[in-house]
């Protein structure tokens, strides 16, 4: 079964970056973020997508599992940049920037789903976000529904992708045939959806309660290593070397 078929899943191997924290690489992607945030140049831009070509590379992410998106996705790019170009050349490189920052934070942050187990990111999340505890937040409720979140992402598709081929091998007939099967709009695919969704949740309610509740999602024991350090080390400093690169050009 190609990658595509089931996208946002782990993909199985031993690599150093499968056996890296999952807090290690959520703060790898923060770091990167806020830095092509706060300095969209092409240099941190390239910084980034280095980053992502490396990870990729040593974690061993087959080329099937790399997502293609429609034509229709490259056509509204191509689009946007074509309206651009009629308000001048800056406005083309801004926008043209503005896409490479979408795309490479986009592959960071699947690359952290990539090769992290669910099991991971909500003791991960809990740990990073521990200094909350003392201004009494719910620490544990947010992590867990971050992660029960990235975790029904991939049911959500997988069902959308259900509801989808069941509508094409429905018969065709006449648009004004009467037949309400015939005549299936955007409005009944959103209610199948969400009657899927919600039953979804209920299946997944059923096993959380059966294994002990969320509590146990955040009681799993999570903590960074000497390699973590190692790898926030070489980050740190790849996000200093764009910084200065982007002052100096």
């Amino acid at each position: 079964m190609s990658m595509n078929t089931v996208p946002l899943r782990q993909v199985p191997g031993d690599s150093l970056v499968h056996r890296l924290w999952a807090g290690s690489k959520l703060l790898v992607v923060l770091a990167l973020s806020l830095m092509t945030w706060v300095l969209p140049s092409w240099p941190a831009l390239a910084v980034v997508a280095v980053v992502v070509v490396v990870t990729a590379v040593t974690a061993g992410i087959p080329l099937g599992a790399i997502p293609r998106p429609p034509w229709w996705f490259w056509g509204l790019i191509v689009a946007g940049g074509a309206l651009n170009m009629t308000f001048g050349a800056d406005a083309l490189i801004i926008y043209l920037r503005a896409v490479t920052l979408g795309l490479v934070l986009l592959a960071s942050s699947i690359l952290v789903i990539w090769t992290t187990p669910m099991a991971e990111i909500a003791p991960a999340i809990a740990t990073l976000m521990r200094p909350l505890r003392v201004l009494r937040l719910p620490v544990d409720e947010w992590a867990v529904a971050i992660a029960l979140c990235l975790r029904g992402l991939p049911l959500l598709i997988e069902e959308l992708r259900m509801l989808r081929a069941a509508h094409r091998l429905r018969p065709s007939a006449p648009a004004r045939s009467g037949h309400p099967a015939a005549e299936m709009g955007v409005v009944d695919m959103i209610t199948a959806a969400m009657s899927s969704a919600l039953r979804r949740s209920s299946e997944m309610a059923e096993a959380i309660t059966a294994r002990g509740g969320t509590g146990r999602l955040t009681a799993y024991p999570s903590r960074p290593g000497r390699i973590d350090a190692v790898v926030l080390g070489i980050v740190g400093a790849a996000c200093i070397v764009a910084i200065v690169l982007t002052i100096v050009l």
